[in-house]
């Protein structure tokens, strides 16, 4: 897949791009696998799928919120940044030895671990490298990299499962390849500015109260939207049971990532003309809406449909709402202020999956995506009237 590059994009942006993209064609080959190897040959169910990756989730929120802090304290972000992604891919070839579902939910904590490190340095780092006036289009497109790789690795994915005979530990050993090319990007061309600010005379803070009125109130909203925006592994299984065949799993991951690589870069300019509030709003609704029709699916056809819409959300939402932090937020204070809004809302996805996991097996499937659309109008409310 080709991208347009705006004249307007960093260098360093580009380059964080080239390690995400690189990132997710690993990660999204084996991403829309995985619970289904769980399921079918390890035979975990779906509660233990959900607390897999409800505990991967709240372990990269924890670590988020640490590396944001100690990313604005020592002035710093390459380091943090670089560590982040190497703990990552180190995880990645040793899923094709696992034999229980408690070894990948080892393998998840590291790969979590690694993200919880990297993430909120990068986003400072993207904030850092670019001016005001085009934040929207930098985040904007850096998702739109990062999903473009979520593109490709299910298309490989789908195009290697057949050669291979279905052998998901054969896949999830190549997939390791472009996790390790992406760290030596990132080691050898990624830049730190010389200098992101004097080394500061005292602790960052990381009380609430000391923040703008309006991130709090952002922050609010995204926790309860979090809590009915259950793991997406569970949106995998939801296909399966609506008659999509395993070896298209990954394509519908690819059609999702697609619409999002697509939507990303121009809702992120988009959004820097006409605000950042109108897009998150957007992005919202639209996730209401592939809830309730989640809830209410019965065909295979309808998996498809939602899958692309889906995307539609992720591209509209995902990086305005990073944009919208750095704008609230000064230099000096990003990397914590990212560390806050990742942690609270990863540590908000281990009871989100957990419950969304219960409600599917002890209520029933249409249930479970009904408390998530719920809750979603709820946060939808908050951003409407709140900021």
């Amino acid at each position: 897949m080709k991208f347009k590059i705006p004249a307007k994009i960093p260098k360093n942006v580009l380059l964080l791009g080239i390690v995400s993209f690189l990132t997710d064609v690993s990660s999204d080959m084996v991403y829309p696998i995985l619970p289904i190897f769980l399921s079918e040959v390890l035979h975990s169910s779906p509660v233990f799928i959900g607390l897999i990756e409800g505990v991967a989730e709240s372990t990269a929120s924890i670590l988020k919120v640490i590396s944001g802090w100690l990313s604005d304290r020592l002035g710093k972000r390459k380091f943090l940044v670089s560590l982040g992604y190497s703990l990552s891919s180190l995880g990645k070839p040793v899923l094709s030895v696992v034999t229980t579902g408690w070894q990948v939910l080892g393998l998840r904590f590291l790969d979590r671990f690694g993200k919880g490190v990297r993430t909120s340095p990068r986003d400072a780092m993207i904030a850092d490298s670019t001016p005001p006036e085009s934040r929207g289009l930098s985040y904007g497109f850096h998702r739109a990299m990062d999903s473009g790789g979520a593109v490709l690795g299910p298309l490989l994915a789908f195009l290697i499962l057949p050669l291979i005979h279905k052998n998901y530990r054969t896949l999830f050993l190549i997939a390791a390849i472009p996790a390790m090319l992406s760290v030596l990007v990132l080691y050898i061309f990624v830049k730190e500015r010389k200098k992101i600010k004097e080394k500061a005379d005292s602790l960052p803070s990381l009380k609430l109260s000391t923040f703008h009125p309006k991130f709090k109130i952002f922050l609010a909203g995204a926790v309860l939207f979090t809590l009915g925006n259950s793991s997406d592994a569970f949106l995998f299984l939801r296909a399966k049971g609506l008659n999509v065949g395993v070896v298209y799993i990954p394509i519908l991951w690819m059609i999702l990532n697609l619409v999002y690589a697509l939507v990303s870069s121009p809702a992120g300019a988009l959004s820097d003309k006409i605000g950042r509030k109108n897009l998150i709003i957007s992005g919202l609704f639209v996730y209401v809406l592939v809830y309730f029709g989640f809830a209410f699916a019965t065909q295979s056809i309808h998996a498809w449909i939602l899958f692309a819409i889906y995307g539609l959300y992720y591209g509209l939402a995902d990086g305005t709402m990073r944009a919208y932090v750095a704008d609230l937020v000064g230099e000096e204070r990003r990397a914590t202020a990212f560390g806050i809004y990742h942690g609270a809302i990863g540590l908000t996805a281990l009871p989100a999956s957990l419950i969304f996991g219960w409600l599917w097996q002890t209520v029933s499937v249409s249930f479970a995506f009904i408390f998530g659309a719920v809750l979603a109008f709820l946060a939808l409310l908050i951003f409407i009237f709140g900021l």
